[in-house]
């Protein structure tokens, strides 16, 4: 696996939406919880950016967007926002919080699977279990949306999106600065668990997954 470091794109300062030379000065352990970000070690098939953070959530946000990628096909893409109040959120139980939105279109008949939104979920509690991260206050949705095409789009297959909207807690560790890089690393193997790869580490095997998605649309 790759260092994400070189291939994020920063649109600020790369810390915060907020900071900067107009701004306060950015929390050392938010620093530090970016910079984490920055060197953690992706899986190839992962090609991450950072984008512009949501404002009002948090004083300080950093985000960065990534997509699954097999040669011209994007598999699976997300979001995934670090957020931080120094003074705490009583909703998040800690001062930072992690923010994710994930998608991939499904095969139909693997769609209609009763189980696909526990597995779903499954795959980013597995993936942060299976690192030993410590996390608390975790919640969110699995929902699947299918799409049938008429007239001039009649060629084209049915097709199914899974989408995954989450949030959890990461634990502090020393100086009040949580393992992001870790927290990246597990939530990049859920993006490639939702296109279908097999599991990168050993450890993750014990986790449910799904066939391989099928070849490119008929566009």
């Amino acid at each position: 696996m790759a260092p994400a470091q070189g291939q994020f794109s920063d649109h600020s300062d790369g810390a915060d939406g907020k900071g900067g030379a107009e701004g306060p000065p950015v929390p050392p352990p938010f620093r530090c919880a970016v910079d984490a970000l920055r060197s953690a070690r992706l899986r190839p098939e992962l090609e991450v950016e950072t984008t512009r953070p949501p404002q009002r959530l948090a004083p300080y946000a950093y985000a960065l967007e990534a997509a699954v990628v097999d040669g011209e096909d994007d598999l699976a893409d997300g979001r995934l926002v670090l957020l931080h109040d120094p003074a705490g959120h009583d909703a998040w139980q800690g001062t930072f919080r992690l923010v994710t939105l994930v998608r991939a279109e499904l095969e139909p008949e693997m769609a209609a699977d009763p189980l696909l939104p526990e597995v779903c979920w499954s795959w980013l509690t597995g993936a942060l279990d299976a690192r030993g991260l410590s996390y608390g206050e975790a919640g969110g949705t699995v929902t699947r949306a299918g799409s049938h095409y008429f007239g001039a789009l009649g060629a084209r297959r049915p097709a199914t999106q899974i989408e995954i909207r989450a949030s959890w807690t990461p634990r502090e560790g020393r100086g009040g600065v949580p393992d992001t890089a870790s927290h990246l690393m597990a939530w990049g193997e859920l993006l490639c668990q939702i296109a279908g790869l097999p599991p990168s580490d050993p450890a993750d095997a014990a986790v449910v997954t799904l066939p391989q998605r099928r070849g490119p649309q008929v566009s």
